[in-house]
């Protein structure tokens, strides 16, 4: 096995197309890093809720918004803007749109490591 692992952007490894979005994952052994793409008038409830069969997103995020501004809206009554900087932890229970005319990028993170790493 390789001791360091470098991938970029323009290579990716998947591609995924829902309405208004596009998502390119790298696949690394530790994790993934994905790159999201969501343009003006993206919604959750209209682009992936149909894919997902559920009324909001069940699954949980880690990642960083690059550009753009988005609102997430939690099943708890909770909701939060994010612009550019803002670093999110967002669990299960949610569904969220892009605000104004800019498309918003984000990049996200699966990793354990992240979690520990340097604590």
């Amino acid at each position: 096995m390789t001791i360091v692992n470098k991938k970029n952007f323009n290579e990716f490894d998947e591609l995924r197309e829902p309405d208004k979005a596009k998502i390119e994952l790298l696949n690394f052994p530790a994790g993934t890093v994905g790159r999201f793409t969501l343009q003006p008038g993206w919604k959750w409830t209209e682009s992936v809720g149909p894919i997902a069969g559920t009324k909001t997103c069940q699954a949980p995020h880690l990642g960083l918004v690059i550009k753009g501004s988005m609102t997430i809206f939690g099943d708890d009554g909770s909701e939060e803007q994010f612009g550019p900087g803002d670093a999110y932890q967002i669990l299960p229970g949610h569904t969220a749109q892009v605000n104004g005319d800019e498309e918003a990028v984000c990049f996200e993170f699966d990793s354990s490591t992240a979690q520990s790493y340097a604590k």
